[in-house]
């Protein structure tokens, strides 16, 4: 039974998963703006607002240790970028960083389509 169990497998085991949602996280930190399945943004929307409001911990900076969890969790270019870029421009808002916007059927396989964007 999978009760409690809200987040998609999204075809993949669990390092793979982790792995996938690190990546997205780290392509979106880096370009503001990427191209996912709808069922791929879905997941990494509160991934990365997790992410954004660790970077904002303590009167809108990151602290140390932030900045040591976020580097280990999507490396150290987008990581300094989440601390000193994207948590001060969010750091009056209250959630919310991430907007999904849905596109059209992808031509080979049909599967729906999203841009994922910060607000």
């Amino acid at each position: 039974m999978r009760h409690h169990n809200a987040n998609r497998k999204l075809s993949r085991e669990s390092g793979q998963r982790r792995a996938l949602l690190r990546s997205l996280a780290r392509e979106l930190v880096i370009r503001e703006k990427i191209q996912t399945t709808e069922a791929k943004a879905k997941e990494l929307r509160p991934f990365v607002e997790k992410l954004i409001t660790r970077g904002k911990s303590v009167d809108g900076k990151a602290t140390l240790a932030s900045r040591r969890f976020l580097v280990g969790q999507i490396g150290s270019e987008a990581g300094k970028k989440v601390a000193e870029v994207l948590s001060p421009k969010f750091a009056k808002r209250a959630g919310g960083y991430v907007r999904i916007i849905h596109m059209a059927r992808r031509i080979s396989d049909g599967s729906n389509m999203a841009h994922v964007e910060f607000v």
